[in-house]
């Protein structure tokens, strides 16, 4: 298949670094605020990339399930693939891509898991039947002789745990938090001279503060 004919102008938006926020916090919120009120389709929708100790970068679609003060926060299988790439390696790459908007977004930091107690209190907010289909994961990445094993597994547990009674947490599930140190905002423009803005943490006497700069398209 040749696409090499296929293209579109992006003409959606502009970005002026000389009115975005000194905080990347507040303009990842407005732009997340936008594309939840466009009706973007899962706009929490992210690609995580990790790598682990053989060097071989891995991606995968998570899904945002917090913004906080200092990062993002995403939920897994803490025994998946990427649950071991990012105990072998801490430093995590997520991409938020909002075609509707002409938009991407780009966080870079360290990852690590978040309290188990918080993991926990979101596992139980999760339905019924995504807390036993969890403890089908086990692990997750893991191979199975086909899908009847797992559609047997997961109505056992189902039998085990019924609607009326509570699934417990798994302890190999929970959340991470990657803590921003660079974070990009992307607007697409006409003849590919995009918008690009990377904010850069800067550590002041224990203090964070950010440098913005424009790149290149």
């Amino acid at each position: 298949m040749d696409f090499t004919d296929q293209r579109l102008s992006y003409e959606k938006g502009t970005l002026d670094q000389t009115s975005i926020p000194e905080s990347p916090f507040e303009l990842l919120h407005a732009w997340m605020g936008e594309a939840i009120e466009q009706s973007v389709q899962e706009p929490y929708a992210m690609s995580l990339a990790t790598c682990g100790m053989d060097n071989k970068p891995s991606v995968r679609i998570v899904l945002l399930r917090e913004i906080t003060a200092t990062g993002i926060i995403f939920y897994t299988n803490y025994e998946s693939s990427k649950g071991q790439d990012i105990a072998e390696n801490p430093n995590a790459e997520a991409l938020f891509f909002w075609h509707e908007l002409e938009r991407q977004i780009r966080i870079s930091g360290k990852i690590a898991k978040i309290d188990a107690t918080k993991s926990a209190a979101y596992f139980q907010k999760r339905p019924h039947d995504s807390q036993v289909g969890a403890w089908v994961s086990q692990p997750q990445s893991g191979e199975v002789a086909n899908r009847e094993v797992m559609e047997e597994k997961f109505a056992q547990l189902q039998a085990d745990y019924p609607e009326t009674l509570a699934v417990p947490t798994p302890e190999f599930w929970g959340g991470y938090e990657i803590t921003v140190e660079k974070i990009e905002f992307w607007q697409g423009r006409a003849n590919r001279m995009h918008d690009r803005l990377v904010y850069v943490q800067d550590n002041n006497e224990g203090r964070p503060t950010w440098t913005t700069k424009r790149l290149l398209p």
